[in-house]
């Protein structure tokens, strides 16, 4: 499989739903990584068991920030 990896990414020069998905400063450097999903990758998603588990969760309206939250002690 190929992939196109491109390092020290300004978040500032991506696209505007990408830096609202990382909310960080403008300033701050990333890397971007794409490749094409196989069949095979996304059916395996599919099938584990943890995938969706918390689709149902109503008190959870945005879930990345819940978790963003979650783990933000950590770092």
């Amino acid at each position: 499989m190929n992939a196109i990896v491109i390092e020290h990414v300004k978040v500032s020069e991506l696209p505007e739903d990408w830096r609202a998905r990382l909310q960080a400063g403008a300033n701050t450097r990333v890397t971007v990584r794409i490749e094409e999903e196989t069949e095979t990758a996304a059916k395996e998603n599919a099938e584990n068991p943890l995938f969706g588990m918390w689709q149902d969760r109503t008190e959870l309206g945005d879930v990345e920030t819940y978790v963003r939250k979650l783990r933000a002690p950590r770092f």
